[in-house]
């Protein structure tokens, strides 16, 4: 490992166990996961789901090979007071919202399961890639403790890639919301001639390194004096690890005037005439970002 590199905030740290036949990404959430979280007043278990649903969101999303490529991951109810949870993330870009019932969320405490939060909920993980025009979508049960187990279930039951996810949120008094998490996999079919999960099941390489990996404490993947480097080299120190930075992260909401504008211009106009108000204004309101636009109804009309 080069002692040179340092990756603290926003910024996946990828790393590739060759001896072991693993692979794996770090990362670590702090000024970006600031600024999404201030465009809404969020209790702090959901602040702590949300936080922890983005660095998931960027750990799946950043193993995107093609430019433009997008991954989303929702999250959606089945009773409980978490409505819904949607996060994607787009060449770097991320961008997070939840829609909760606050009285009932105030109800579940402060360390609530993911039942306690969802009911019988499901995630579903889809991968877009725009080169090609493809798309993959896998949908699981919410199970487990945490939205990290249940994205386990995601590459064990869609990809059959086994996978130890490991996901930590806190507030901090200086820096504010920190988040961070670990995605370790055994390298499937195809990579370093590994075979996948249904071909084979003894695989000590795997068992080994995954026992390592969930010695991973929640306060190392949040302490913002840690490096990325310094975690992956206090974990797997007895074996050559391969690191390279990924993409910087950056917040993401493309919402803007003339992005609505070209949305709503696909409607016939009779619709558009009926969401306007008596100014002759659609009052777009973006969940993203909490910010309201109010789009002309001439300004539609005279898009190209």
């Amino acid at each position: 490992m080069s002692e040179t590199i340092e990756t603290w905030f926003d910024q996946p740290l990828v790393f590739t166990i060759a001896a072991r036949h693993v692979r794996g990404r770090f990362v670590r959430l702090g000024p970006v996961l600031n600024t999404i979280m201030a465009a809404h007043s969020y209790p702090p278990v959901a602040e702590k789901l949300l936080a922890e649903a983005l660095v998931l969101t960027v750990l799946l999303g950043s193993t995107l090979k093609t430019e433009g490529g997008q991954m989303t991951l929702q999250a959606q109810t089945g009773g409980g007071p978490v409505e819904l949870l949607v996060c994607d993330y787009r060449g770097g870009e991320l961008r997070g919202y939840l829609k909760f019932d606050a009285e009932r969320l105030a109800e579940v405490g402060s360390d609530p399961t993911l039942f306690a939060l969802f009911g019988e909920g499901f995630l579903a993980i889809t991968f877009d890639q725009e080169a090609t025009g493809e798309r993959y979508q896998g949908i699981v049960p919410l199970e487990g403790a945490s939205i990290g187990a249940a994205a386990e279930h995601y590459f064990e039951q869609s990809e059959q890639i086994s996978s130890l996810i490991k996901l930590a949120a806190r507030h901090d008094a200086e820096a504010g919301c920190v988040a961070g998490g670990m995605l370790l996999q055994h390298l499937p079919e195809g990579e370093v001639g590994r075979d996948r999960l249904h071909v084979r099941h003894d695989l000590p390489e795997w068992e080994h390194a995954k026992t390592i990996g969930a010695t991973l404490k929640d306060e190392e993947l949040t302490d913002p004096a840690t490096s990325l480097e310094t975690l992956a080299w206090r974990l797997f120190h007895e074996d050559e690890v391969r690191i390279e930075p990924g993409a910087a992260v950056s917040r993401g909401c493309r919402c803007s005037p003339d992005y609505f504008a070209g949305v709503l211009a696909q409607f016939p106009e009779t619709e558009r005439q009926d969401m306007a108000d008596e100014q002759g204004k659609i009052v777009v309101d973006c969940a993203f970002c909490s910010r309201i636009f109010p789009i002309a109804l001439e300004d539609i009309a005279s898009r190209p």
